[in-house]
């Protein structure tokens, strides 16, 4: 396994009055495209919004090496892209200047953004396909057309550390086909991607799954092997089987 880009140690999360996650130990390998998987409730949002650092929590979490109480705010936001699920606000703000966002950790308190920031911006959008909307306010935008969007800022960043919790939310069979392809490009960049999914099939096109239940890790290892896809049927009460189709793996109704 390659060196890891996130690691956690005994890490517990309690919201309320409830201990979502229990003494979790996780690795993510640098350079690879983890998927997070589980039932409803499992704790996975929970487990990635501690590694990102943002919600309190038990014990150790490593980033990019570094212990992450160590990074400043700013640091992590230039390492750190985060794409959320259900994320409000700025309802009012163009497109293009919640792309923009995504840059605001590279510039200068109150400075204006630079021919570098733009391009990234239009980069992103050009790789979300959400160019052609860049005048439009975000609250214009339908679902899809939003987390397309959405999308862009956490690419603008052009962190090594991509994190998204169900990223493929609103978006349409073609567009989760473009969102697959963008994240097979951060990876082969060098960069390493986490994300949350309940669609078992895309999550298979990763290089690991975590399998998560009732707030704990119980299976991490290669997407193609046996062992993940016995822990995946097992944590789903045996409802979905996973099977070989034209050369890639399929999670189907059991």
């Amino acid at each position: 396994m390659s060196a890891a880009a996130a690691l956690a140690k005994g890490l517990s999360v309690t919201l309320g009055r409830n201990e979502v996650l229990h003494g979790v130990d996780l690795a993510v390998p640098s350079g690879r495209w983890t998927a997070i998987v589980g039932p409803n409730g499992a704790g996975k949002t929970t487990l990635l919004r501690a590694v990102a650092q943002l919600v309190p929590y038990r014990g150790r979490v490593s980033l990019l090496g570094r212990d992450a109480p160590a990074w400043s705010h700013r640091e992590r936001a230039q390492q750190i892209a985060w794409l959320g699920q259900n994320e409000t606000g700025a309802e009012d703000l163009l497109a293009r200047d919640v792309v923009m966002l995504g840059r605001l950790p590279h510039q200068a308190w109150l400075g204006a953004p630079n021919a570098q920031d733009q391009t990234a911006v239009e980069g992103a959008m050009r790789q979300t396909q959400s160019w052609d909307w860049r005048d439009r306010p975000l609250g214009n935008l339908s679902g899809g057309e939003r987390q397309r969007v959405l999308l862009a800022r956490a690419l603008a960043v052009g962190a090594p550390l991509l994190l998204m919790d169900e990223p493929l939310a609103n978006l349409d069979p073609p567009h989760q086909a473009d969102w697959l392809r963008i994240v097979r490009e951060h990876v082969e960049a060098g960069g390493t991607a986490v994300s949350v999914l309940h669609e078992i099939t895309m999550a298979l096109h990763a290089d690991e799954m975590v399998v998560m239940d009732a707030g704990r890790v119980v299976h991490q290892g290669a997407c193609g092997d046996v062992a993940t896809h016995r822990a995946l049927e097992e944590v789903f009460g045996r409802r979905l089987v996973v099977h070989s189709l034209a050369g890639q793996w399929v999670a189907l109704p059991n």
